[in-house]
């Protein structure tokens, strides 16, 4: 008999913001990896910071974690997820269960220079643009998961994917 896993009360980090923040990029709930560093985007196989330090044309993933983020902050892109808390077993989206989403349009309204929110993957798109109104002047971006569970689409249709943030940074 194959029994899931119990699955364990998980909750976001708090959000990486500044005033000046024009792209809020937004994952669905750390993962394992990340949970265990404190850190996001920590599993050594996700291809977050390669993603997006292809969008701000730096190697990101080259940097330390305070130097990846200040980066990050420097070419006006935030951090945060969709879920603020959940139960999951392990690391998969497909096992998320007992959300609470976590307040998007509320921090979205103390970002003034913010124009565009990239959900990183489909469950954070389907969690996270529920929490903005059907008018809000945002433009919403689905990026094409940067997890190493999503192998539906190769590097480059990624990166292409990755790359539409590039026209709200500058």
């Amino acid at each position: 008999m194959n029994e899931l896993p119990e699955s364990t009360p998980k909750s976001a980090f708090a959000p990486v913001v500044a005033p000046h923040t024009r792209v809020l990029v937004l994952g669905s709930l750390p993962g394992e990896a990340s949970l265990r560093a404190a850190r996001y985007y920590a599993h050594p196989q996700n291809q977050f910071w390669r993603l997006i330090g292809d969008v701000i044309g730096r190697d990101v993933a080259a940097l330390d974690y305070d130097a990846r983020l200040a980066a990050l902050l420097a070419a006006g892109i935030g951090l945060w997820d969709s879920v603020a808390r959940a139960r999951r077993a392990g690391s998969l989206d497909t096992a998320i269960r007992e959300v609470e989403a976590a307040p998007l349009a509320e921090l979205a309204a103390t970002l003034p220079a913010l124009r565009a929110v990239g959900f990183n993957g489909g469950t954070s798109a389907r969690i996270g643009r529920r929490q903005f109104a059907p008018n809000s002047p945002l433009a919403f971006v689905q990026l094409a998961s940067s997890s190493p569970a999503y192998c539906r689409v190769t590097w480059q249709e990624k990166q292409e994917s990755w790359n539409a943030l590039r026209k709200f940074l500058r």
